[in-house]
């Protein structure tokens, strides 16, 4: 580290010793700093008699190149770490859950606000103001910074936009229209995430929105009743599938398609989360075993282009007897239900 980091990294990192930069024999104005770490870590790796070092996939080119000029073979190995880091200690477990309440947190900041609104001529309005998006956000993100956690490029996203997948919302927000919370803060210091999904809606909830909503909560309900040790991703993601189409819907997935002209699941049903929003395990279309550790989250949705889109989400880890739900917000469409 430099002169200015060396004191926190000390204090706050769990390496045996932090050296200064100078002491290693790098310049901190160098041009070429990738390349002076390379070296570096070739002259550690000769050191201790080593002429390889095994690489992940990601790391940058610069270093790759730099280490094989160096005179170390760079070896990638896509799964380095990966059990490592899926099976989350108590620890890490522990760091998640607290993530997890933080959405909660922020979803309940978001939602007061709605539940404040007016309807006027289809639209949302506060203190004479259009509600927006934005305005949703700031709340969201505000409750969330106090607490310590980033909120990242979280969703709050009105019909029909929130049809399109991953559409961060902007603008005006409508009434008797779903709204899609997806809020996924990382801890400040513990680095870790949280993940949750609500929808909910002001004023008068259709039968049709009201009809996917409970199709949602159950496929999510079916597929956390399959997680634990030895269970099988595709399995689970299968299951909320069938609930799908059983309840008139449908999905992209090959043999669950339903209707074609109804609203549809268009993504996988769950992933991984840890110190990155999305990592391994996959609940997907694809034969993937589960692990005690594991901590996953579950967001079965429904989408119609024209018409908008909800999803519903939980977040937590897999066990040998089951799910260990790390949530506890309440799923309903109604704003109030949540203060």
């Amino acid at each position: 580290m430099g002169a200015l980091e060396l004191e926190r990294a000390a204090a706050e990192s769990r390496v045996a010793r932090v050296v200064d930069v100078r002491e290693a024999g790098l310049e901190t104005g160098a041009a070429d700093f990738e390349a002076a770490f390379a070296r570096l870590a070739a002259k550690l790796l000769r050191e201790r008699g080593h002429e390889q070092a095994r690489v992940a996939p990601r790391l940058p080119a610069a270093w790759y190149e730099e280490l094989k000029g160096a005179g170390i073979e760079p070896e990638i190995e896509r799964g380095l770490f990966l059990e490592e880091r899926r099976r989350k200690s108590a620890e890490e477990a522990s760091f998640i859950h607290s993530a997890q309440r933080a959405a909660e947190a922020a979803c309940v900041a978001a939602v007061a606000v709605l539940a404040r609104a007016q309807v006027r001529d289809g639209l949302l309005w506060l203190e004479g103001e259009p509600l927006t998006s934005e305005r949703l956000k700031v709340e969201a993100e505000a409750a969330l910074t106090g607490i310590g956690y980033a909120a990242g490029d979280l969703i709050i996203a009105g019909a029909p936009g929130n049809a399109m997948g991953h559409y961060r919302g902007e603008g005006r927000l409508s009434a008797q229209a779903p709204i899609v919370m997806d809020i996924f803060p990382r801890g400040r210091t513990s680095h870790y995430h949280g993940d949750l999904t609500r929808t909910v809606v002001v004023g008068e909830i259709s039968e049709e929105l009201q009809r996917m909503h409970e199709a949602c909560c159950e496929a999510l309900d079916a597929a956390l009743a399959l997680l634990k040790e030895d269970a099988n991703g595709r399995d689970a993601h299968r299951a909320a599938c069938q609930v799908l189409v059983d309840r008139g819907y449908g999905s992209t997935t090959k043999g669950f398609e339903g209707d074609p002209g109804r609203p549809r699941m268009n993504h996988s049903l769950g992933h991984g989360v840890g110190l990155e929003v999305h990592e391994a395990p996959y609940l997907r279309d694809l034969d993937y075993p589960l692990v005690s550790g594991d901590v996953v989250t579950v967001e079965p949705g429904l989408y119609l282009a024209g018409f908008g889109g909800m999803r519903v989400e939980d977040s937590g880890m897999v066990t040998k007897t089951g799910f260990k739900n790390f949530t506890t917000l309440t799923r309903s469409l109604d704003p109030k239900a949540y203060l």
